[in-house]
C-alpha cells in the first residue's frame, strides 16, 4: 500500500507540472470543431480560442464540451475520470447537439487530442477534420521539463513510476497514466493500459476502430520544436521511442504501428488525409496569426 502511495504521489507531481506548464483542452464546433482543456470554458484559455475562432469565422458554431456538470468537475475529470467514461459522455452530447448531425471537425489541444478515441469509437454524426495541437498520440514516458534521456533523476523518476503506473488504481483513476506509454516494459503496457494501448491497436485490430478512423477527411498533428512538456516530443506525430530502450526515437512511419497498418495511418498517409506542421515554441505556443494562418483554413 506504502509503494502505491508513493506512486500515486508521484503522478500528482506530474499532474502538477503538466497542468502549470500547459492547458488542456476539448472543443467542438460547427463547420464544426472539437477541442480539449483545463476546464471547457476558462475565459483565458479555452474560452478565448473560441472567442477568436468565431470572430475570425463569422456564423461558426463553437461547441465547448463539458465533462461534469460544472467548471469545477470539468476541471476535476480532465485529471482523474477514466477516459474511457469521457469517451462515452462526449459520444452522448455529440449525438444529442442536431446541429451536429451534419458532421463536425475536431480539435484537442494537448492532451484533449486523446479525443481520436471519438472518431473511432463513434462515427456519427461525423469527424470530418481532426486537429490534434500538441497531443500525445503514442503517450509520453517523462515529466515535463524532466527529460530522462539527459537527466539522470529524470530517469530515476520516470522508472519509478514505471512500477506502478498499470496498477488499477492508477490507472482507473488518473488520466495522464493512461497515455503512459513505457518503452521498456512493453508487454506489461499493453496488457495493462486501459486506454491508449486500446485506441492505438497494441493488443489486437478492432477492425470497426480502423474503419471509422479512415472515415476522416483530414488528420493534422501540430508540434512544437521545443516542446519541454511532451516527452518524447515525437508523440505529436504519432512517432514514440524504440521499444526496449528510452533514447532513440522512431517516425509514425517507421513504427511497427504503420508498417502493419493496423490503425489505417498507413492507407490515410498514402490518400493524402495525414497532415503534419511544426512550428517553433514551447508546449502549445503559438501566436493568433499562425493558427489563423495554419489552422483555420482546416475549419472553415
Amino acid at each position: 500500500i506504502l509503494k502505491y502511495f508513493v506512486l500515486f504521489l508521484l503522478f500528482l507531481l506530474f499532474l502538477s507540472r503538466l497542468c502549470f506548464l500547459s492547458y488542456f483542452c476539448r472543443f467542438v464546433s460547427r463547420f464544426c470543431n472539437i477541442f480539449s482543456c483545463d476546464s471547457c470554458c476558462n475565459p483565458l484559455s479555452m474560452g478565448a480560442i473560441k472567442k477568436m475562432m468565431e470572430e475570425e469565422i463569422p456564423g461558426i458554431y463553437v461547441l465547448s464540451l463539458m465533462i461534469g456538470k460544472n467548471v469545477v468537475q470539468d476541471t476535476e475529470n480532465g485529471f482523474f475520470m477514466d477516459v474511457n467514461q469521457q469517451v462515452s459522455l462526449v459520444c452522448s452530447q455529440l449525438a444529442q447537439d442536431a446541429r451536429l448531425k451534419g458532421g463536425f471537425n475536431a480539435m484537442g489541444f494537448s492532451q484533449g487530442a486523446q479525443f481520436l478515441a471519438v472518431a473511432q469509437r463513434c462515427p456519427s454524426p461525423p469527424m470530418k477534420t481532426l486537429i490534434s495541437v500538441g497531443g500525445q498520440h503514442q503517450g509520453v514516458y517523462g515529466l515535463p521539463r524532466c527529460p530522462g534521456e539527459s537527466s539522470h533523476i529524470c530517469d530515476v523518476i520516470r522508472k519509478a513510476l514505471n512500477s506502478g503506473a498499470y496498477s488499477d488504481m492508477v490507472q482507473k483513476h488518473l488520466v495522464q497514466a493512461q497515455y503512459w506509454h513505457d518503452p521498456l516494459n512493453d508487454d506489461l503496457y499493453k496488457k495493462h493500459s486501459l486506454f491508449l494501448a486500446d485506441i492505438n491497436q497494441e493488443r489486437a485490430v478492432n477492425e470497426t476502430y480502423k474503419k471509422n478512423l479512415q472515415l476522416l477527411e483530414k488528420f493534422v498533428m501540430v508540434k512544437f520544436l521545443q516542446d519541454s512538456v511532451v516527452d518524447p516530443v515525437v508523440s505529436e506525430w504519432f512517432g514514440f521511442l524504440k521499444t526496449g530502450q528510452a533514447k532513440e526515437t522512431e517516425t509514425l512511419q517507421e513504427s511497427l504501428l504503420y508498417k502493419e497498418d493496423r490503425l489505417g495511418l498507413a492507407a490515410m498517409d498514402k490518400a493524402g488525409k495525414l497532415v503534419f506542421l511544426a512550428t517553433e515554441g514551447d508546449h502549445l505556443q503559438f501566436t493568433r496569426e499562425w493558427f489563423n494562418a495554419n489552422l483555420l483554413p482546416y475549419l472553415r
